[in-house]
């Protein structure tokens, strides 16, 4: 009786954050001013206007994170004016709804008005790049990073195809990065790829998955991806060291300082779940990555840790911070 009415609560809880939100977002509208999922794809004509912030999952796990969600609602937030659109393998056309009733990491993301949770038909998306003759030839079951691979492919093309800025479902945004088309690196000359935006079809991509299948080298972690930006720039500039926190540019490609999206770097990616004596101000940053694959340990966000992490979600993705951290019981 007693979990029927914890779970009763939940639901309560659930709904009425939603409908608070929604009337926040558009004071004279409920749920029906929420439009229908648009298609996967957009016309070719309405890519200037729709360029947005792009997500993706490649697995076929329905169930999104914490970490996930918060990067989604935390970008929807920083960016309110653009599309936020993440982009679910396993997801298909006509689960959409059933999803958006029994997960609440769905409900409160499909409750923003700029969130678009989408299919991702790999084929499709593939379709008139370099990258499909690769995708019909390779065989997934024999890659040995299959889902990392293919998540880089599909970055590449789904940003060529539509512009805008990829990021990883671990990256917290934490204001609006006001550069089009940018590469960032991790280190001095070494570039990652959790995070980049380019214009619709722009050349630099389009040059990236062309060396992408040329040079397939699908066994060694990282080279369809951070080693891939990293030799296309390579290819383009003769990278220099950064000075001070200045940004670096290459052939009208700007290539931000570690200090943009990766002020803590991986080998210190525990410091997110400790608590901090002074909270960092991270001014020199637009977003953040929290290195959710080095976190082997699945280290949670905790309510009342007072982590820094806990800190972060309370601040750039507070509706997901409630539901899914602190759930109906703590959020009295």
């Amino acid at each position: 009786m007693l979990t029927r009415v914890k779970i009763g609560l939940a639901l309560t809880f659930l709904f009425v954050l939603a409908f608070v939100y929604k009337r926040s977002l558009s004071p004279g509208c409920l749920y029906s001013c929420k439009p229908s999922p648009e298609p996967f794809l957009v016309e070719e004509d309405d890519v200037s206007q729709s360029s947005g912030i792009i997500f993706v999952e490649t697995t076929d796990d329905l169930r999104i994170p914490p970490l996930a969600s918060c990067s989604v609602e935390s970008a929807a937030r920083a960016y309110p004016d653009r599309p936020v659109r993440f982009f679910i393998k396993g997801m298909k056309n006509n689960t959409w709804r059933d999803l958006n009733s029994t997960s609440a990491a769905f409900a409160l993301l499909s409750a923003m008005e700029n969130v678009f949770l989408l299919p991702l038909p790999m084929e499709t998306v593939f379709q008139d790049t370099p990258l499909l003759p690769w995708y019909h030839k390779v065989n997934p079951a024999r890659e040995r990073y299959w889902l990392h691979v293919s998540a880089d492919a599909s970055r590449l093309a789904l940003v060529w195809k539509y512009g805008g800025i990829y990021m990883d479902t671990d990256v917290i945004s934490i204001r609006p990065i006001s550069l089009e088309n940018f590469v960032a690196a991790e280190g001095s000359q070494v570039s990652g790829n959790a995070v980049f935006g380019f214009s619709h079809h722009h050349g630099f991509l389009w040059d990236c998955m062309e060396d992408f299948v040329r040079n397939y080298r699908g066994h060694i972690w990282g080279h369809q991806g951070p080693s891939l930006l990293t030799r296309r720039l390579k290819a383009l500039c003769n990278l220099t060291n950064f000075h001070n926190v200045e940004d670096i540019n290459c052939q009208n490609i700007s290539f931000l300082h570690p200090q943009r999206f990766y002020p803590i770097p991986y080998p210190a990616w525990r410091r997110y779940f400790q608590v901090w004596k002074t909270s960092p101000n991270f001014n020199h940053s637009y977003s953040l990555h929290l290195w959710n694959y080095m976190n082997q340990e699945h280290k949670p966000v905790v309510a009342g840790s007072n982590t820094l992490v806990e800190n972060l979600f309370k601040t750039h993705c507070p509706t997901t911070y409630k539901v899914l951290i602190q759930g109906p019981e703590g959020s009295v």
